[in-house]
């Protein structure tokens, strides 16, 4: 199976590693006047890429946690009918049992459901929402322990060893943020709370501050 591969994260070594032998990664990034020799494309890049496989008939996957499928659609003024699915691809999401996955048809489910499990995925269909399932749940997580560390209750090194003690998790919050990437969390919880106007999903000052240093 030929998968081809859209934008650079640390998230593609995840499939990479996921990957068996019998799966060969092309880069596509040089392709985008020339049909595709691959079953599908897995792009990693954020923001207006659906513009770039629009004389392509094959299914692309989108990473749709910072915009639904809709806004993808929407920001690129492209026929819906395109055979397009959104992931969850931030890393340390991806080399996993479980596919968190949105769809525009329905129809098209069983196909890509086939690809996935081929590929060692089992999927869940999510509705089309800014941030997803579980990036909004984890997100939130990690931005209330930024919450924490800023009115001085708990250091760090206890919050990530009391979630990991309390409640099973496999990371820490700040641990898993500093896997996820900065970045990744501020511009997920920034589109998810300017989706909702959920005061859950308001950056915490901290984190906002920690995010900006960052750029620097």
């Amino acid at each position: 199976m030929r998968i081809g591969i859209r934008g650079v994260s640390k998230a593609t070594i995840e499939l990479k590693e996921k990957l068996s032998p019998a799966h060969q990664i092309i880069d596509v990034k040089n392709n985008q006047n020339e049909e595709l020799d691959v079953l599908f494309v897995m792009d990693y890049t954020w923001n207006n890429t659906v513009e770039y496989y629009a004389n392509q008939s094959i299914p692309v996957v989108v990473n749709a946690v910072e915009q639904s499928l809709e806004q993808q659609i929407l920001s690129n003024q492209i026929d819906q009918q395109k055979t397009l699915f959104g992931m969850n691809l931030l890393p340390t999401f991806v080399d996993r049992s479980l596919a968190e996955m949105t769809r525009l048809e329905e129809s098209d489910s069983g196909a890509m459901e086939s690809i996935m499990e081929d590929l060692g995925w089992q999927v869940k269909w999510v509705e089309s929402r800014v941030g997803m399932v579980t990036p909004r749940v984890i997100f939130m997580i990690i931005n209330e322990a930024f919450f924490t560390v800023q009115e001085g209750t708990a250091s760090r090194e206890d919050i990530d060893t009391g979630m990991k003690l309390g409640t099973a998790y496999p990371k820490g919050p700040f641990e898993w943020m500093n896997e996820v990437g900065i970045e990744n969390v501020y511009l997920a919880l920034e589109a998810i709370y300017n989706d909702t106007k959920d005061g859950r999903y308001k950056i915490c000052p901290l984190l906002k501050k920690e995010y900006l240093q960052s750029l620097n």
